[in-house]
């Protein structure tokens, strides 16, 4: 039965998500597991209400919370980044495809699925899902660790692969011919001036107009001007062909070199997490309870051994590739499973009879049913690699957003104004690593022209807070004088990172007074201060000693500064 009413069916979809995501997580399962779950039981192969039967146009539309998580894993892989990874991306991910797909694809043979079907299908589910894996990651924070990386490069190789995947299925068909109209030359030309298009806007045009609608002050229009880019980029490389989760990557690299580029992923991550969470229902949704129950036993089979094959494909290329047995074994386990770039394959190798349509529900329902073992597996697979790697206790190896090589033990200046720069100089003459943001995009381009870490940005917010993994840094340092403001970051900064300390610059002992009670470690008033340091200097040119003028002023500041306020 089929819910008519919008609302009632997005109040039965976010009740049933809410409880699911809420029993899973406790169960330390994940919220990605829960969200499948949610999926089954409000989809339209459940035996309950649902709250669509179009589970297909659902699917399509929230694959945009995929060009979204593209975009923003861009954003943190820099190109540098990118090419220190080329044997990961070209060998590693290269040779896992084919060797997956060639035993895939003869076990499917067995079952008298034609050699066009079998090699389409084992080419196919050879492909891992980038969207739970990279969810999955930034979920636990492991996207810049050796296995993350490592995935990451596999499932870049994976997506690449779209081109040639996408002309095979014409190929195979007896009824399809490969772009018989556009000559391969010309589908060449169309792709290299789609990348040219790409990066001639996101290396020159976009940062340009993001800086323009900063000096405006227009956040709003600066959110739409991001979101605009992203699918622009992804919507050419749709064009051209190529996957536009590609493209969504390409802009988020192009960007990541910006001084924007903290400020963007706290803009964007809210839209990004509401389209994946909607992404992973849809997924459920998927699920057909009566193909399953039909055929429990060979669709077992099919899901047992295709997830069995790739695990020891992965596991032995990645031990190959000199990856420690740990690190191999997390990334065997995390890809394991199909992904959803099947979907819209199969769909395009149904409508040009490469499958028959019961071929098409099995190989559906098997990525399905693969996907929604992910967290289990992923699981079992930390499990395995915390025994493999117990004796050698390991260490992770985090890459800094910024360009460090470890964001924990950084300071964090917030604001880079006068007495930031100032700052900021004195820690980068005690060769200590600091990062800086502000909201003046004069400010930020100063930090430029000095040569530092200075990103544009609003500490206060909770999602750049995250980006900036302020959770890690040895201390965080506001320079910022607006008191509401400096409340607020104080306040936020006290709330999720309790152990992170705080000092606080206020204008006098009242404000001073206010940071300290929302959770500064320290707060100095700014124009005593000033008045203290007049004071002392005026003291020594008199004649009075120096040790008698510094306990003096240590003294006036332990007691508050009672002895020279009112």
């Amino acid at each position: 039965m089929e819910l008519n009413s919008f609302v009632i069916s997005a109040i039965a979809l976010l009740t049933v998500a809410a409880i699911t995501v809420a029993l899973f997580k406790h169960l330390g399962l994940g919220s990605i597991l829960g969200l499948l779950v949610a999926g089954i039981v409000v989809g339209p192969y459940s035996p309950g209400p649902s709250v669509t039967a179009q589970v297909e146009d659902v699917r399509n539309f929230t694959e945009l919370g995929v060009v979204l998580l593209l975009f923003l894993i861009g954003l943190e892989m820099k190109p540098r980044r990118l090419w220190a990874l080329r044997r990961e991306v070209f060998g590693l991910g290269s040779a896992q495809i084919l060797i997956s797909g060639v035993l895939i694809g003869a076990y499917m043979s067995l079952y008298a699925y034609s050699w066009r079907a079998a090699l389409l299908m084992g080419l196919t589910l050879a492909l891992s899902s980038t969207a739970l894996v990279m969810q999955s990651l930034f979920e636990r924070g492991d996207l810049n660790t050796r296995h993350g990386t490592a995935a990451f490069a596999v499932l870049l190789m994976q997506d690449l692969a779209v081109v040639p995947l996408l002309a095979i299925v014409p190929i195979l068909s007896d009824v399809g011919t490969l772009s018989a109209d556009v000559p391969f030359w010309q589908q060449v030309v169309v792709v290299i001036g789609m990348v040219g298009v790409i990066v001639a806007f996101g290396r020159y045009l976009v940062p340009f107009a993001l800086a323009y609608l900063l000096r405006q002050n227009n956040r709003e229009a600066f959110t739409l001007m991001v979101l605009l880019a992203v699918f622009l980029a992804a919507g050419a490389m749709h064009e051209a062909g190529l996957s536009m989760a590609l493209g969504a990557f390409m802009m988020g690299m192009l960007l990541s070199t910006s001084r924007f580029s903290f400020q963007i992923q706290a803009q964007i991550e809210p839209f990004k997490g509401l389209l994946m969470s909607l992404f992973f229902v849809a997924v459920g949704m998927s699920i057909d309870l009566d193909a399953i129950a039909s055929q429990p036993l060979l669709l077992a089979q099919h899901v047992v051994l295709i997830l069995t094959i790739k695990l020891v494909v992965l596991l032995l290329i990645a031990l190959l590739f000199g990856l420690p047995p740990g690190t191999a074994t997390r990334i065997a386990f995390m890809l394991a499973q199909s992904g959803e770039f099947g979907f819209v394959l199969f769909g395009s190798a149904k409508v040009l009879g490469v499958i028959d349509d019961p071929t098409f529900v099995i190989a559906v329902t098997v990525i399905s049913v693969s996907m929604l073992l992910t967290p289990l597996l992923v699981r079992l697979g930390d499990g395995l690699a915390w025994r493999l790697e117990r004796r050698a206790a390991p260490v992770r190896t985090f890459v800094d957003p910024a360009g460090g090589s470890d964001p924990a033990g950084r300071v964090v200046i917030a604001g880079y104004g006068r007495v930031g720069h100032t700052v900021a100089t004195l820690l980068e003459a005690n060769e200590i690593r600091f990062i800086a943001f502000d909201t003046n995009p004069a400010n930020v381009k100063r930090g430029e022209q000095d040569g530092r870490a200075v990103y544009f940005g609003d500490i206060g917010d909770a999602d750049l807070m995250a980006a900036a993994q302020v959770g890690s840094a040895a201390l965080v340092i506001l320079t910022i004088d607006h008191g509401p403001t400096a409340l607020r970051v104080v306040s936020h900064i006290r709330t999720a990172y309790p152990r992170v300390p705080v000092i606080a610059r206020a204008r006098d002992l009242e404000a001073c007074g206010n940071l300290i009670r929302a959770g500064a470690t320290l707060a100095y008033p700014e124009a005593i201060e000033s008045s203290l340091r007049l004071g002392a200097e005026a003291l020594k040119m008199l004649g009075v000693p120096t040790g008698d003028v510094d306990s003096l002023l240590q003294g006036v500041r332990s007691e508050g500064y009672a002895q020279v306020v009112d």
